[in-house]
């Protein structure tokens, strides 16, 4: 990261600034979009022109016509928005906002371990970087990487990386026997089973749900498993009052706003001082850093183009595939 970066992400701001006017200023003078992850701080999720999962961000991203693409979730994130928008401006509000399962998979080691398994199609999720994408044959989000997976035909040989919770899971529900990358979310490593289950009796009627990084523990007594998206589309079908939500907690406020008579209950990690799982790295973006990306048009992603000319086409193809599959 350049040094005059990190300055304009923390440039001060003169007193008395309105933040929210401001923006919504910037973003119409630059022809700008703001496009937000659930896991985002619920200020900037409700200043954002566009709130979604990882699969609805990079589908969004394929088709705007913004100058500017300001993208306010992690590194991985901006960096796939710039691979399908190389003519455009895509900003990180913070750069610092990195991903724990990205990281668990570096480019060097993924290559060697795919050169291991010659004969095998290579499936990456999308929390990875776009080196590692680069390498990958069809890149997956926890919404559609079941039906991808069943796409192929049931004899293929795949790699699957870099998320072993992902993966395990697929493998139980597809009768698949997918090589996986030992990789892992750390927000999603520490959900407290023992806490989980105290909050099931202090609340005997709420479901249990979670996101499929979760470890199996916590899948096996969950009454409803999916991706963001899913489990924000299940609270509001489900006619249950009370859920007990597995996930990263931002996504609570989407929960809250889409059904304001129910109530949403943080699954508590294994740290017994917090009683909610936050990632540490989606809560480095803040308004101020979006008003000073906006402001400055920084800091900016840029990907490698050999990189990104093999990066997109496992994209595409996970584009193409959900399209076909009506995801």
């Amino acid at each position: 990261m350049k040094t005059q970066e990190i300055g304009y992400m923390d440039a001060p701001i003169p007193v008395g600034t309105d933040l929210k006017k401001e923006i919504n200023r910037l973003r119409k003078e630059k022809n700008a979009v703001i496009l937000a992850h659930f896991y985002q701080r619920p200020e900037i999720q409700d200043i954002a022109d566009f709130v979604g999962d990882s699969l609805a961000l990079a589908q969004w991203a394929a088709k705007t016509t913004a100058d500017v693409l300001v993208l306010c979730g992690v590194h991985f994130m901006g960096e796939t928005a710039k691979i399908l928008c190389p003519d455009k401006k895509v900003l990180v509000p913070d750069l610092n906002a990195g991903c724990s399962l990205a990281d668990s998979c570096p480019a060097p080691q993924f290559e060697d371990f795919v050169k291991l398994h010659p004969d095998h199609t290579v499936i990456s999720y999308v929390n990875t970087s776009a080196a590692v994408k680069a390498l990958t044959d069809i890149v997956v989000t926890s919404t559609n990487a079941r039906q991808i997976v069943e796409s192929l035909p049931s004899d293929e040989k795949i790699i699957f990386g870099p998320d072993r919770n992902l993966g395990n899971y697929i493998n139980s529900i597809t009768g698949r026997k997918m090589v996986l990358w030992d990789g892992a979310c750390h927000v999603h490593e520490q959900f407290s089973l023992e806490k989980m289950l105290d909050l099931k009796k202090e609340y005997p009627e709420a479901e249990i749900i979670c996101h499929p990084e979760c470890k199996r523990y916590i899948v096996e007594v969950s009454d409803y498993v999916g991706s963001t998206a899913g489990l924000l589309k299940h609270v509001i079908k489900s006619p249950k009052k009370q859920f007990i939500v597995a996930t990263e907690s931002g996504v609570l406020h989407e929960m809250q706003k889409a059904c304001p008579e129910k109530e949403f209950i943080p699954a508590p990690p294994n740290d017994s001082t917090c009683a909610c799982n936050e990632c540490n790295f989606m809560r480095l973006n803040t308004m101020e850093k979006l008003y000073n990306a906006l402001r400055f048009g920084k800091p900016e992603i840029f990907v490698d183009e050999n990189v990104r000319k093999k990066a997109i086409r496992p994209i595409r193809r996970m584009l193409d595939i959900s399209a076909q599959l009506g995801l």
